[in-house]
């Protein structure tokens, strides 16, 4: 289990900080835990100097004899291991933050989102595995590969289903084929679907399941699914 310390001065912004963390462990089955927040800095640094903390997210700009910097500076010098994620409506403190084995920097007004996407990331670190992301579309938007279950032609545009949510981007096929990995695979003139996250399949009626949704199965495109199909060996 990660144990996470929080000390930010603005308790209104503590309780949603704290709030956000325990939903996202939930929601994504993370081990971890808040042990300690707080606004005092003196009860924060005794708390982390005597105890197993594993993750600090510190404000910069606190009200107090001590801001996050000097804070981090102080936890340097005798944790080199644990994850530091500051926070702060200054960002010329960016780089002198990253002096101190900074994991992320989290810039003010701090959103759920945001909080999501640094400890996914975090614990991806944690684990030693490298999520695969693709990017769609003009923008920068990025999606993990294993969150795809199937990609769906329509007209001008592709609509990745995610376990998530849809991300719609006018593209084609013939863009981004080349750059998915071998568990993708042709199954219909229309679709593309992620084998990794098949939970079944119906030959006799050209259906694909997956946990929540379904695509289909094209005479032309059968063979070719059933030899990835057999290649990863996950489908019964």
């Amino acid at each position: 289990m990660l144990n996470f310390a929080l000390i930010e001065d603005d308790e209104n912004l503590l309780n949603f900080l704290s709030h956000s963390l325990e939903s996202i462990f939930m929601q994504h089955d993370f081990d971890a835990e808040i042990v300690f927040k707080s606004g005092n800095v003196d009860d924060f640094l005794n708390h982390i100097e005597n105890n197993k903390v594993d993750v600090l997210f510190l404000d910069i700009d606190l009200n107090s004899r001590l801001n996050g910097i000097e804070i981090a500076d102080r936890v340097r010098k005798n944790n080199k291991d644990c994850y530091i994620i500051f926070e702060t409506a200054h960002l010329e403190y960016g780089l002198l933050a990253y002096q101190y084995k900074t994991f992320d920097f989290i810039p003010k007004p701090i959103t759920k989102q945001r909080i999501e996407d640094c400890i996914i990331r975090l614990f991806e670190d944690v684990s030693g595995v490298t999520r695969k992301f693709i990017k769609i579309g003009n923008r920068n938007t990025i999606i993990a590969e294993d969150e795809i279950r199937f990609i769906k032609k329509d007209g001008m545009k592709l609509i990745f289903h995610t376990n998530s949510r849809d991300y719609e981007v006018y593209s084609s096929f013939s863009k981004i084929q080349d750059k998915l990995p071998d568990n993708f695979v042709r199954c219909h003139k229309s679709f593309i679907a992620n084998v990794d996250n098949i939970t079944n399949v119906e030959f006799s009626d050209n259906v694909i399941f997956f946990s929540t949704s379904s695509c289909e199965i094209g005479p032309k495109y059968k063979n070719d699914l059933l030899e990835v199909i057999n290649n990863h060996g996950n489908i019964k």
